[in-house]
């Protein structure tokens, strides 16, 4: 791509995210996100194939009428209030045409078909930026109308997403997919605890950004897109490898790493608001998801196919990628579970 075509693009992505963001208008709001989603188009349609054209597509359909309901959504609001203020959702079809469209942007089921269609399409990098990036700009505005928001409603959806993304990922043997379906359970997880405390939301979804970011720098540096591809870069990166590994099992929730944090606190919150069976119900169905990961993790690092002495020299004649950022966030990814009482202090 262009170099000031790709400046321009990531230069629109991120000024509609930070304007959605920042905004407390419907309006402005709406229009950060639709410059959000015009951004993305360009960035999932290259390289240009008859797939990435079909996913592009795909994305916008599903994103236009997401940003049709939650205008909708904001002209009943004013009709029956008179403001456009997003913290003032007062009535109640506006209340649930929001939730529904805010569910379709983060691709929560029941309206997550998109994702893992959208995602098989494009490139490593844009679905990076597809799972991390673009969760901001539509969690932002779920975080600001939490009061509004209807708890059965909001809870069954989220309950339903860790199913179909614990569900959907297990006979899956592309790597992009698997990560769409890993999305969908995370908001699952997110959206389940924001209406009880929404400090942890936003620390799951830091976390979350973090392993995702690492998982996929790692695909991009040994071009992995399939669960053979990954297994047969042991013999060529066994460091990286062992970082993905460890990456895996954090996004899985197993102590004593990272991504254990997360899921500890949003069961203990939910239990103390004499909630038993949601969260019982979310950490048998999370299981699902460790059984995903661990076949990644055991393709990854606990098995050595077959090569020949010739593909250990591979890595002699690849051009070396920028791993600067790797270790940083394979520490974060992994090894911060002692630091969350400190983290707890700031809710």
């Amino acid at each position: 791509m262009n170099p000031i075509t790709a400046t321009l693009i990531l230069t629109t992505l991120i000024s509609g995210t930070l304007l959605t963001m920042f905004s407390s208008h419907w309006l402005t709001a709406w229009l950060g996100l639709e410059m959000n989603l015009f951004a993305m188009i360009p960035l999932i349609i290259n390289p240009h194939n008859p797939r990435s054209t079909e996913s592009a597509t795909k994305y916008f359909l599903t994103q236009a009428s997401a940003s049709m309901l939650l205008m909708l959504s904001a002209m009943i609001n004013f009709l029956d209030s008179g403001q456009w203020s997003i913290m003032n959702l007062t009535s109640s079809p506006a209340s649930l045409l929001m939730l529904t469209a805010l569910l379709m942007k983060l691709g929560m089921a029941p309206f997550h078909f998109w994702v893992p269609e959208v995602l098989q399409g494009t490139s490593l990098t844009t679905g990076m930026i597809l799972l991390t990036w673009q969760k901001l700009a539509p969690m932002s505005i779920l975080y600001q109308i939490v009061p509004s928001l209807n708890h059965n409603i909001t809870l069954t959806a989220a309950v339903l997403s860790v199913l179909i993304g614990g569900w959907g990922g297990l006979n899956q043997t592309l790597l992009r997919k698997i990560m769409a379906y890993s999305s969908i359970a995370h908001m699952g997880w997110m959206t389940a605890i924001i209406l009880y405390n929404p400090a942890i939301t936003l620390l799951n979804l830091v976390l979350y950004i973090i392993m995702t970011v690492t998982l996929f720098m790692s695909f991009l540096i040994t071009h992995s897109t399939t669960i053979l591809t990954l297994s047969n870069n042991w013999n060529k990166t066994p460091i990286l490898m062992v970082v993905t590994l460890l990456t895996l099992m954090s996004m899985g929730g197993l102590p004593p790493l990272s991504g254990f944090a997360p899921k500890w606190l949003i069961i203990q919150d939910i239990i103390k608001s004499s909630n038993l069976i949601m969260p019982l119900a979310m950490a048998i169905m999370a299981l699902l998801n460790l059984y995903f990961y661990m076949r990644l993790a055991y393709s990854t690092a606990l098995t050595m196919f077959p090569t020949t002495n010739n593909t250990k020299l591979d890595l002699l004649f690849n051009k070396p990628s920028n791993r600067v950022l790797l270790p940083p966030l394979a520490i974060l990814s992994t090894l911060i579970l002692p630091l969350t009482p400190m983290i707890l202090i700031f809710e």
